[in-house]
């Protein structure tokens, strides 16, 4: 039964997406939970602004695998492209909100580049290349971001022509992200947001 089906990717993808690797790498490493410094968001640019690059590596690692699993569940039980993609999409959604950490997570960047490496790698390297070309002219890692998440669902218009319902699903994904990023995109346009830097920040 399809309905069965959906809600055990659901169920599932969603618990995996929970394991933010920003809070628990922070937890294990340092005994404390990265949200309490800086903006408060358990995301990757605050654990590299909090504790420096070296673990920012697990983190990425972390939320990477999660989130292929996740699209790979929904494959595997779907059967689908669509089915992989909502796979991913539940495990940005447990990204975002986890159920294990107070529904405070991250704003879901690295998911939805995660998932574009398992749908296509072709979509993630324009996102990766997009990415660092407008952090390396303006060093504002949300524009970067944002931007990104614009795009995104128009890459997989792209990759999966006429494919609707993974175009779908990854519109709504990138629209996630944009709205996670409502504050920065306020400072963006005040002027006040902050810019990447590579100095750790003393604790």
């Amino acid at each position: 039964m399809l309905v069965l089906r959906l809600i055990i990717v659901a169920v599932i993808a969603y618990c995996l997406g929970g394991a933010n690797g920003a809070i628990l790498v922070s937890k294990l490493f340092h005994h404390e939970d990265v949200r309490s410094h800086g903006s408060g968001n358990a995301g990757l640019t605050n654990f590299f602004r909090t504790y420096g690059g070296g673990l920012t590596l697990v983190v990425i690692a972390v939320d990477m695998i999660k989130t292929i699993l996740a699209c790979y569940v929904g494959k595997w039980i779907l059967g689908t492209d669509a089915g992989m993609m909502f796979g991913g999409f539940c495990a940005t959604l447990g990204h975002v909100f986890p159920v294990f950490f107070g529904f405070r997570g991250g704003k879901g960047i690295m998911c939805g580049v995660s998932v574009a490496f398992a749908m296509d790698w072709r979509i993630a390297v324009c996102l990766i290349v997009l990415f660092a070309v407008i952090v390396a002219l303006t060093r504002y890692v949300s524009l970067g971001s944002v931007l990104c998440a614009a795009v995104f669902p128009f890459l997989f218009l792209v990759f999966f022509r006429g494919n609707w319902w993974v175009f779908g699903l990854a519109f709504a994904l990138g629209l996630v992200a944009i709205v996670m990023h409502r504050g920065n995109i306020q400072r963006l346009v005040k002027g006040t947001e902050r810019k990447l830097s590579f100095r750790k920040k003393n604790s």
